[in-house]
C-alpha cells in the first residue's frame, strides 16, 4: 500500500472518529451550516472552515451555532491548529454547558482540544436535583453539579409568586459539589409549597455564569403510628389449668368397699342376716361406682397464678408502648413531609 493511500485511510479513520459528534443534522435550518456539515463529511476540512465561517455571520439558533463551532473545531484538529480547535470548543461549550465527547468515538487530537477548552472557560455543568422526600426537619435535598475552575459559588432556592429566596449555600467550589437543602426557612418550617428554581451562580473576577433546575416542593401529612395489640414474639397465656386426671376417688371407693367386705366376712358367723350381707354389696358397689364415675369426671378448671402474673406484665407492657406511640403520634401530627420533584428545565444556563 503507497503513502498516500495510508493518509487517506488515516483521515478516514479520523473523520470516522469525530463524525459521531457533528453527524446529526437534525434541527439544522441553515443552509450554509448545511453545506459545511457536508464539506466535513467529505474531508474538506479548509472548505467547513469557510463555510461554518460564513454561516456563523447568518442567523442561527443556539443548537445551530453551537453546531458551526463544533465544526470548527473538529476541523481545527484535524489540521493540528489544536489552539483555533481550543477556542472553538469554548464557544461550543458556553452555548451548550452539557456538552459531553465521547473518548472512544472522537479523535485524541479533538477530545484533548474539547478537554482544555472546558478546563478555561467558567462553567457550572451537570447540575442535578434528587427527587427526594422525607419529614420536615429529618432529612434534606441533595444537589449535585461540577464547577469547571474554582470560584466563588453561590446556591438559591427562588420561589415563585413571592415564596421567597432560599440560600442552600455559599462557598469557594472547584470539580464536583455535592450540597444538601433541608428545606426549610430560618425559623425552622418547612418552606412554602410550590415551584422553585434551584439556581447555582459562580464567579470568577468578572466572569460570572449560572445555571438553574425548576423543582416543585410539596407538603404532605406525616403518617402515624399504629397502636399495639400485642408484642412481637410474645403472646397471651390461659389464665385457667385442667388439673391432670387423678385416680384417688377409685383408690378410695376400693378402699372403702374392701374394708366393707372384710367387715362382712368377718361378721358371717354373727347374727348378721342375709339381707343385710345384700344392703352390704349393694353399698360396696355403689362405692365403687361412684369412685370410678369420679375419676373419669374431667377436672374442673383451676387459676393458673403463673400465667395470669405474666399476662398482667404483659398489658403493662403494651399499654407502656401505646402511651409512647400516643406520645410519638401528637409529633408527627404536628410535622410536615415535605416531597421534592425535578421538573423539566424550560432551557440551559448562559453566560452574563
Amino acid at each position: 500500500m503507497s503513502r498516500p493511500s495510508r493518509r487517506l485511510d488515516a483521515l478516514a479513520v479520523l473523520a470516522a472518529l469525530a463524525m459521531p459528534a457533528v453527524a446529526d443534522a437534525q434541527g439544522v435550518q441553515n443552509a450554509t451550516l448545511r453545506r459545511a456539515q457536508q464539506a466535513y463529511d467529505n474531508l474538506e476540512y479548509r472548505q467547513v472552515l469557510s463555510l461554518a465561517q460564513g454561516a456563523l455571520r447568518e442567523r442561527l439558533t443556539g443548537v445551530e451555532r453551537a453546531r458551526a463551532y463544533e465544526l470548527l473545531g473538529f476541523s481545527y484538529a484535524a489540521l493540528d491548529s489544536i489552539l483555533k480547535a481550543v477556542d472553538a470548543f469554548k464557544q461550543v461549550v458556553l452555548l451548550d454547558p452539557e456538552r459531553q465527547l465521547d473518548p472512544n468515538r472522537v479523535s485524541p487530537k479533538a477530545y484533548s482540544a474539547f478537554d482544555v477548552a472546558l478546563r478555561q472557560v467558567l462553567l457550572v455543568r451537570q447540575l442535578r436535583v434528587d427527587s427526594s422526600s422525607f419529614v420536615g426537619g429529618r432529612g434534606a435535598v441533595s444537589i449535585r453539579f461540577t464547577v469547571t475552575q474554582p470560584a466563588r459559588v453561590v446556591t438559591r432556592a427562588i420561589g415563585g409568586s413571592g415564596a421567597g429566596s432560599f440560600l442552600v449555600d455559599s462557598g469557594a467550589w472547584s470539580g464536583q459539589v455535592n450540597l444538601s437543602w433541608p428545606a426549610r426557612m430560618p425559623n425552622g418550617d418547612p418552606v412554602p409549597a410550590g415551584s422553585y428554581t434551584v439556581v447555582v451562580d459562580a464567579r470568577l473576577g468578572q466572569n460570572t455564569f449560572s445555571a438553574s433546575q425548576p423543582v416543585r416542593v410539596s407538603h404532605g401529612t406525616v403518617d402515624t403510628l399504629p397502636f399495639l395489640m400485642s408484642l412481637p414474639g410474645y403472646q397471651y397465656l390461659p389464665e385457667t389449668e385442667v388439673p391432670p386426671q387423678s385416680w384417688r376417688p377409685l383408690g378410695l371407693a376400693f378402699l372403702y368397699t374392701g374394708g366393707a367386705l372384710v367387715g362382712t366376712v368377718g361378721l358371717e358367723s354373727s347374727t348378721l342376716g342375709s339381707s343385710s350381707k345384700r344392703e352390704l354389696a349393694v353399698v360396696g358397689g355403689a362405692t365403687l361406682v361412684t369412685g370410678l364415675v369420679m375419676t373419669l369426671r374431667k377436672p374442673a378448671p383451676r387459676p393458673a397464678a403463673a400465667n395470669i402474673l405474666y399476662n398482667r406484665l404483659l398489658r403493662d407492657q403494651i399499654a407502656r408502648r401505646n402511651q409512647d406511640i400516643a406520645k410519638e403520634n401528637v409529633t408527627r401530627r404536628q410535622q410536615v413531609q415535605i416531597t421534592l420533584v425535578p421538573l423539566p428545565k424550560p432551557g440551559t444556563g448562559g453566560t452574563r
